[in-house]
């Protein structure tokens, strides 16, 4: 599983113009299934994403996780992360996750950010949106993970 995780003012996503998730302070997560990924996968990520100390305390610092600063997530799935690029000039998508696969591992992905005590929204799995955010810093971080051998 690949993660795009941007630390935000705030994110919404639309989809036919209708907002379907939105945040104000926390992470707004691309989230890439690829295939193999498996439960364990996510529960390492989502357990990461909780901890992950990017928030800033009173002296300017990159100390604090998201549930110390009140932050929600906003999740999104997006295949594109997979794309390999080193051949030609049109990506392949192989190392995606089937689609059945991937929203199975996307939604457990969800559920396991909220069972760490995240408030979660998220938009539509395959479907197409529209994202806005505030990046703030900008801070964004790549995560990338794969249980051995899932």
């Amino acid at each position: 599983m690949k993660l795009v995780i941007q630390r935000v003012q705030r994110a919404a996503v639309r989809i036919d113009e209708q907002e379907v998730g939105a945040i104000q302070t926390g992470f707004l997560i691309l989230v890439g299934a690829e295939a193999g990924d498996n439960q364990a996968t996510v529960q390492h990520l989502a357990q990461k994403v909780a901890k992950l100390r990017v928030f800033e305390d009173e002296a300017g610092k990159m100390n604090l996780n998201i549930k110390q600063v009140d932050g929600a997530v906003l999740s999104v799935s997006q295949f594109t992360l997979l794309a390999d690029l080193q051949h030609g000039n049109r990506p392949s998508f192989k190392q995606a996750g089937a689609p059945a696969e991937a929203n199975h591992n996307y939604q457990w992905f969800n559920a396991a950010l909220a069972d760490q005590g995240l408030p979660v929204a998220t938009g539509e799995f395959g479907a197409d949106m529209q994202v806005e955010l505030v990046n703030d810093g900008p801070a964004t971080f790549l995560m990338d993970y794969q249980e051995p051998n899932a």
